[in-house]
């Protein structure tokens, strides 16, 4: 099943968490914080100012930052993903 978000909504799939911190201590699994990393799996046309579309900034593909306690995450078959407001993403990570 493929999502296709709506308006300025961004399909994300999260990033895997760490398993242990840098100082080298290993988390239990339900100890671990979710990272605020993602990756974009689809994105909608964009959101529509004044009657004109205003283009998205973000493209399939990019690894994102994301706002805490944002968007609705939902079980898709076996994938859990997440659908966010594009302006909840703060940033795109740069490799």
């Amino acid at each position: 099943m493929n999502l296709k978000p709506l308006g300025d909504r961004v399909v994300l799939r999260q990033l895997a968490a760490e398993e242990t911190t840098k100082s080298g201590i290993v988390l239990p699994g339900q100890n671990k914080e979710k990272p605020q990393q993602a990756e974009v799996v689809a994105v909608g046309p964009g959101e529509t100012v004044d009657g004109e579309l205003v283009p998205m900034q973000v493209k399939v593909g990019d690894k994102v930052i994301y706002s805490r306690f944002v968007g609705n995450e939902i079980k898709l078959d076996d994938d859990e993903v997440m659908v966010v407001s594009q302006k909840d993403i703060l940033a795109i990570i740069e490799e």
